[in-house]
């Protein structure tokens, strides 16, 4: 769902879209991800940025703590010191670069000195949600459980997009629900409905829902049948790779409608049936790219987001 690629090791979506739009805040990362404490399955390969420059890499903010470790300088150290030390290592690093111009790693090094150093005047202040009025956090469900985590991070999602970061990601855990999916389900639905909600409303309020393309997902949906772990009085659902639910709001698409159907026990699609590829170029296509064209070489061949090609879902756009 992430990277196109079922074994892993190709760049992420964010970062696809970093490579071919570029960075709106030269402060700030292109490709924000908002990970809860325990990372997905696969970890930071979710947002990798895989053969692309690793300046498209995504930068996760962590939940609690220093959201970025070492993100303050150490006592006593001043920014002139700082921008001194930088700038001495960068004239070592563009003598070693000068003799190793192949050296991306390098060249991202650099690049990643830099926008730390930017980043320490930017990021306490954008991570302040205190800076927010209090009508706004009742509204995400900040302070009170169970929408205080996934609140924050959609607020800050919003907070993020405000500044120009091309793209964030949000995640929230525990749907794989074998057990009790019923009441697994509606406590996790509990934690997201809200804050969902609140994130559209407030990019409606403030002009920026038509020009922010909103995707709610998960990488598969669940089987109609009880599974083999039912059988202990679980009352639970297997994975179901044949059928899932994406909304998408914002941007591009054409909101109020239901687009696809599965058949009538929901055990697979059967009506507007598109694989995984289709949706990724759908997603490009909607933020102003071509799939067919944002490609990278590499292994002796170019390479893009749906690994083979794929069609934009037209039902969808608007």
């Amino acid at each position: 769902m992430n990277t196109g690629n079922r074994f892993g090791g190709e760049p992420g979506i964010g970062s696809w879209v970093s490579y071919g739009l570029g960075t709106e805040n030269q402060n700030l990362p292109s490709f924000i991800t908002l990970p809860e404490e325990s990372y997905p399955q696969g970890g930071a390969a979710n947002w990798s940025n895989g053969f692309l420059p690793a300046a498209h890499q995504g930068t996760p903010l962590r939940p609690k703590g220093s959201p970025i470790l070492d993100l303050y300088p150490p006592a006593g150290t001043t920014p002139d010191m700082q921008r001194a030390s930088l700038d001495l290592l960068a004239d070592l690093d563009r003598d070693h670069l000068a003799a190793h111009p192949a050296a991306d790693d390098l060249r991202a090094r650099l690049d990643s000195y830099e926008l730390a150093f930017r980043m320490q005047a930017q990021v306490p202040g954008l991570l302040d949600l205190g800076q927010e009025d209090k009508r706004t956090l009742e509204a995400y469900g900040v302070g009170r459980e169970p929408t205080d985590a996934f609140g924050r991070k959609c607020l800050l999602a919003r907070r993020l997009i405000e500044r120009g970061v091309r793209f964030v990601q949000v995640w929230s855990g525990g749907w794989d629900s074998h057990n009790m999916i019923a009441n697994a389900h509606t406590q996790r639905i509990r934690s997201v409905d809200q804050p969902m909600t609140a994130l559209i409303t407030d990019l409606k309020q403030r002009g920026l829902f038509d020009s922010t393309l909103v995707v709610w997902g998960g990488e598969f949906g669940r089987s109609p049948d009880n599974n083999a772990r039912a059988r202990d009085g679980g009352y639970g659902r297997d994975h179901n790779a044949k059928a899932m639910n994406i909304v998408f709001a914002g941007g591009g698409v054409q909101g109020g409608r239901y687009v696809g159907a599965t058949d009538e026990i929901g055990e697979k699609a059967a009506d507007c049936v598109h694989p995984v590829r289709d949706l990724h170029v759908t997603l490009l296509h909607l933020l102003g790219l071509d799939d067919n064209k944002l490609t990278y070489f590499h292994g002796g061949r170019y390479k893009q987001l749906s690994q083979t090609g794929g069609q934009v879902i037209k039902e969808v756009v608007a």
